[in-house]
């Protein structure tokens, strides 16, 4: 069951190194919920965010809430820590995204699918050159991994296909990374 703890803006205080961070807006997916809201960090990537929240969780502000299905109801609150554990994968909402070429490592692309029941993404996996991907499994590490040109979606939920420039999904959380080809 995900794990979430609501409350008001003006009754959180945060440290001073993350009160100083930037905003960002995010979309978070669980088994249960679709969340939104913003989150005060200095990290430069979503992956990086994710990738290095030292306690486990987050703690997002201005945060809207729903649970999957028909007939949900959106709650909100000012502010609600999200249990990173329950986090089926997260993505930044918009277009496009921010691209750091002083972060870039050369990578090589190569369309995998990932299965998060009840979700399935496809989307691009980057590994470095010379690797197939069935090598690249081999070295894929980090509690959340990022995928490009992403597009996920829910038979069971009947959540349809969403298409965004990146997705960071959950790598404990995945049942199954494969090659994917069309057909």
């Amino acid at each position: 069951m995900d794990r979430l703890v609501f409350g008001h803006a003006e009754a959180h205080a945060q440290a001073p190194d993350v009160a100083a961070g930037r905003l960002r807006q995010l979309v978070l997916y669980t088994d249960t919920y679709v969340i939104r809201g913003a989150l005060r960090t200095m990290a430069r990537r979503l992956t990086d965010a994710l990738n290095t929240a030292e306690e486990g969780f987050f703690v997002l502000e201005d945060v809207t809430f729903e649970t999957h299905g028909a007939g949900a109801t959106t709650e909100r609150a000012g502010y609600a820590q999200v249990n990173l554990a329950t986090v089926l994968f997260a993505h930044e909402p918009g277009d496009s995204i921010e691209t750091l070429p002083e972060l870039r490592t050369v990578k090589v692309t190569e369309r995998a699918l990932v299965s998060q029941p009840p979700f399935r993404i496809v989307g691009n996996i980057h590994v470095l050159p010379e690797r197939s991907l069935r090598d690249a499994l081999q070295e894929l590490v980090g509690r959340f991994v990022p995928v490009t040109d992403a597009t996920y979606w829910s038979d069971a939920l009947a959540i349809p296909r969403t298409s965004v420039p990146m997705l960071a999904f959950n790598h404990e959380r995945s049942q199954i990374l494969a090659p994917y080809t069309i057909g």
